[in-house]
This record gives C-alpha cells, structure tokens and sequence, in this order.
C-alpha cells in the first residue's frame, strides 16, 4: 500500500502485545533472580505493573525501539545485495560512491510525489546512486508495469521509462505501453524480457527485502543505516544521503 509514513494500528497492537508479554517474562527472571521471598517478588511485579498502567506512553517507544533495532539486525545481512540494483534500475549516477536505496510502485501517488525529491537529490549529490527496488504491492497492474520497468532497464532505458509511467497519472495497460513507447522501447524485446525467469525473481527479492526490513508500504527508502517510510520530503532524504555518506 501507500505509504504516507503513518503506522498501521494493526501491527502496532500485535507489538505492543509482544512487548507485554518479553516484560512480563523479564520481570519474571528478574524476581527470581533477586527476590527469593514470594512476597518480594509479588511487590516488584506490582509496582512495574502501577508504573506501566501511569505511564503506558513507553510502550509505543519501546516498541518503536524494539522495531528499529530488529531492522537494523535485518539491514546488516541483506545489505550487500540490497545495494545490488537489477541491472540498469539506477537514477543518478550508477557508480555513485553514496547508495539510497528506494522501495516503489507505479500505482503509488507518495511514489509519484516523490519523484522530484529524487531529481532534487540526483541534481544536488552527483556522487549519489539511487538503487531502485519495484515493490509492486498496490494495483493489479502494479506488477506488469514494475516488469515493463526492469525490461526498460535491460535497454538501458529505466530512467525514462521510470519518469515517463509516473507522469501518466494512472496505471492502466494502455498507460504501461504509451509509458514504453514514450521511453523509446524494443516493444517485443521488453515483452519478452518482462515475462522473463530474471525478472520474476527481481520482484520475489525485493519482496523479501522490504519483509524483512519491515517496510509494509511505498515509498520506502534505505541510507546507511536508517530506514525511512514514507513520502518524507527532500530535505529528510537529505540528511539521511549525507549521513551515509559520512558512514
């Protein structure tokens, strides 16, 4: 879905559960650990117990900590590859000594509003490479447009196509094909190449990255080691190019 950087109420909830119920088996440990008198332990488990009910605004912290920390985990093994765009699915400079790594789809209007973010940072870093990953998660033609992306890419042509499907507006079969056409396209060839073995598994990938990252959403973005959901604005995507860049 899109993503306008706001948190689902679903997964937060089943969080905060997992949350309550690591604290409860820690208290436990705890009291075991330090109280050998029932009595003792019943009145530590009571006062962390008062403290959390006056104070419940530390679970969505501790959850978002917890959250973080878990990516960063998952950034830290898949980092290499996620760095590794699909042949040709670069803007900017492919041999870009700074990697932003993006999470979009065609059928999302924060990707949409994004794209000049992305001009914006590819004029300003021109040692910026900007990995793109399709995460075709929103529309039914969501899939045949990100394919029709990565046959773009096996000509040499993503960038336009890229800006060219985005400008359209909407996402239709018609819309995909003017988008190949406007890109200048081998029609056939990106045919075949779209219903093709490579970029069947291109898609698969990334949907194991952005699972494992946590990303739920488009646009996403990966800098060094910050993860960013959301249509957040060219000054924050910003700050996290340049912070990778001091890495």
């Amino acid at each position: 879905m899109a993503n306008d950087g706001k948190t689902a109420g679903g997964p937060v909830r089943i969080m905060l559960v997992i949350l309550l119920v690591a604290a409860a088996a820690a208290l436990g440990w705890f009291a075991n650990r330090q109280f050998s008198v029932p009595a003792d332990r019943a009145a530590i488990e009571k006062i962390v117990h008062s403290y959390i009910l006056e104070h419940p605004e530390i679970l969505p912290e501790a959850m978002e900590n917890l959250q973080r920390n878990q990516s960063r985990d998952q950034l830290a093994q898949v980092r290499d590859t996620l760095e590794q765009p699909f042949p040709g699915a670069v803007l900017g400079n492919p041999r870009g000594s700074v990697t932003l790594v993006e999470f979009t789809d065609f059928a999302c209007g924060y990707c949409r509003r994004s794209v000049e973010d992305v001009a914006q940072l590819t004029r300003d870093n021109p040692d910026l490479k900007v990995v793109v990953r399709e995460l075709p998660i929103i529309s039914p033609h969501s899939a045949a447009a990100a394919k029709m992306a990565l046959a773009a890419a096996e000509q040499g042509k993503y960038a336009q196509f890229h800006n060219a499907m985005f400008a359209a507006g909407q996402l239709d079969e018609s819309s995909i094909q003017a988008a190949a056409r406007a890109a200048g396209l081998d029609i056939d060839r990106a045919r075949r190449v779209a219903e093709s073995a490579p970029v069947a598994a291109e898609l698969e990938r990334n949907l194991s990255f952005a699972q494992k990252l946590g990303f739920a959403g488009t646009p996403s973005w990966v800098a060094g080691d910050e993860l960013i959901s959301g249509a957040v604005g060219v000054d924050r995507l910003a700050q996290a190019v340049e912070a990778a860049r001091s890495r």
